[in-house]
């Protein structure tokens, strides 16, 4: 998905057990073009499901409305029963910003929403979040309190009149809750009891607010001067949890909203359920994602869990995500796959064509009549081979017996060298491009005046960027010899010789690149720019050369050998 701004929405529809409603509000949202559909979760229990689609904001806005109009079709509130809160058909209607756009611009596309159903559809509509009309209005919880039985008598009470559309009860459809939101983790710990009552007092001590306090010797709720009941704090800050039995499942859970990950990541929402299970005698035994996820929320569970094994946090994406699958029981209830459930994953570019290739296949197209991939890109793929060798030193020390107290700088090297390894990665397809950007260019029609100058103008862009590429793939490797040149000096020293060949893909990296910088700078007429890339190329390849010689230097010593 190639749009700038993309924005993702995660309806919540009242009904989870009629296939043939959600496939029609997902054949509507599907239809929309721009719009990608994500993910659809069906909860026969709850009688509710969450579908998440994203995509360029105006055509989320006119997907979000269709979905909400079948379901107002469709869905009959008056006959509707369910374990979750919801108070109508379409019971919220959140849209998340994912990327290009901040959440005040989001705002705007939700009120703009909420206009347009309360007027077309005449659905009653309640702001909230980011775009609440009242501060009371802001909390979900609050907006649903009383849920769709008691919503007449609520639209009656002037701080609770609709935002938009009717302003009386609308039996079939009840009413619709849109906002602008961050990204909010839909999130269930499962429990080896199937007591709502343990699970409910689990969420007490889970949940932001709480649990209501009680005086020891009445039993009643405990109140401050205004009457607010008094509560004891809960563990995670920004969590909202409940308690409930799920029948399909034969088991309790602990169902939770985590609402704002800078303050409680996935991970630490886990580990206080299962800190406060063990206090009643239960065991946690996994946990289910409902929707999607950021793949951070996943990252820094699987760093959470490496590191309470004293292993190595450095061991890229993948395997990141892995660790926090299998960690978090994520799969214990049904398979978890993370090309379908986190959200770069599902709204990401197009791949690297190269990068996406087997070994065997780069190199075979390398070896074609194509003059690319050709020598940029290859210098980058050596430079990412390199670096990658530093990385395997990083992990294989970390958890190595004896080099306990560098644990930390093995780490924080390792998880550097990962991010470097990608960037030169992307340099390997970016170098081809750059190439084929100047092909291009040159290609352009030049009949005209104006084509002539518009082509001149794209030769001029192209070689300019043909050259700054080269010159970014001998930047980051020759940064990336620090990292080896650390790991020759307090790393594994069964591994050292392994950092000393990535010191020698590094240097080849930067010398590959420095001389398709220099054959790029023959097409530049800025002499100025060319002289300062000129200049900084040469004193990068020196300060390189300089750094292998010490790394080798480093392994003469330790091994007292003078033949390398």
């Amino acid at each position: 998905m190639n749009a700038q701004k993309i924005l993702e929405c995660v309806p919540n529809f009242s009904e989870g057990r009629d296939e043939s409603v959600i496939r029609d509000i997902e054949t509507v949202i599907a239809a929309v073009a721009g719009v990608r559909l994500l993910h659809t979760d069906m909860g026969k229990a709850t009688h509710r499901t969450v579908v998440s689609f994203a995509g360029s904001p105006e055509a989320v806005v006119e997907a979000a409305f269709q979905a909400i109009r079948v379901a107002a079709s469709r869905i009959d509130m008056q006959r509707h029963q369910g374990a979750h809160p919801r108070i109508g058909a379409t019971d919220v209607c959140p849209l998340i910003p994912i990327r290009g756009m901040n959440l005040e611009e989001a705002s705007q596309y939700a009120q703009r929403l909420a206009r347009r159903v309360g007027e077309e559809l005449g659905i009653p509509v309640y702001l909230y979040e980011a775009s609440a009309s009242a501060p009371h209005r802001r909390n979900l919880a609050d907006i649903r309190s009383g849920e769709y039985e008691g919503l007449e008598e609520k639209m009656k009470q002037a701080e609770w009149k609709p935002d938009f559309g009717p302003q009386h009860f609308q039996p079939r459809v009840g009413a619709t809750v849109i906002g602008a939101r961050e990204v909010l983790v839909a999130y269930n710990v499962n429990l080896n009891t199937q007591s709502v009552a343990l699970a409910n007092a689990i969420a007490y001590d889970v949940r932001e607010a709480g649990r209501p306090l009680k005086d020891p010797q009445t039993g009643k709720l405990l109140r401050d001067a205004a009457g607010e009941v008094l509560r004891s704090p809960g563990m995670c800050p920004g969590v909202k949890a409940i308690g409930w039995y799920i029948p399909e499942y034969g088991i309790a859970q602990v169902s939770m909203n985590l609402t704002s990950l800078g303050q409680t990541q996935l991970h630490e929402a886990f580990e206080a359920c299962r800190k406060s299970a063990e206090a009643y005698g239960v065991l946690v035994t996994g946990s289910e994602l409902v929707g999607l996820v950021p793949a951070s929320a996943m990252t820094e569970a699987g760093r959470h869990f490496l590191k309470k094994q004293r292993r190595s946090t450095g061991v890229g994406d993948v395997e990141l995500v892995r660790v926090a699958i299998q960690s978090l029981g994520l799969n214990s209830l049904a398979p978890f796959h993370p090309k379908e459930r986190i959200i770069e994953y599902m709204i990401q570019d197009q791949p690297n064509p190269l990068v996406a290739m087997s070994l065997a296949e780069f190199a075979r197209e390398t070896a074609s009549e194509n003059p690319a991939p050709g020598g940029g890109s290859v210098s980058a793929c050596v430079g990412a081979f390199g670096i990658s060798l530093g990385a395997m030193v990083a992990n294989l020390s970390a958890h190595k017996k004896g080099l306990e107290q560098h644990y930390e700088r093995f780490c924080s090297a390792a998880e550097v060298a990962q991010s470097r390894m990608q960037e030169l990665l992307n340099l390997v397809d970016e170098d081809t491009r750059a190439f084929n950007a100047v092909l291009a260019a040159f290609r352009m029609p030049k009949q005209t005046p104006e084509e002539k100058k518009a082509r001149k103008k794209a030769i001029r862009s192209a070689n300019l960027y043909a050259m700054e590429i080269p010159f970014r793939t001998m930047q980051i490797a020759e940064a990336c010899l620090d990292i080896v040149a650390e790991m020759v000096e307090i790393g594994n020293q069964n591994s050292i010789t392994d950092a000393c060949v990535g010191a020698l893909c590094l240097r080849t990296a930067v010398q590959g690149a420095a001389m398709n910088v220099r054959i790029n700078s023959l097409t530049i007429d800025d002499e100025e720019v060319k002289a300062r890339f000129l200049q900084k190329t040469t004193e990068i390849e020196q300060i390189a050369g300089e750094k292998v010689e010490r790394i080798l230097a480093t392994l003469r010593e330790k091994f007292q050998l003078d033949n390398i």
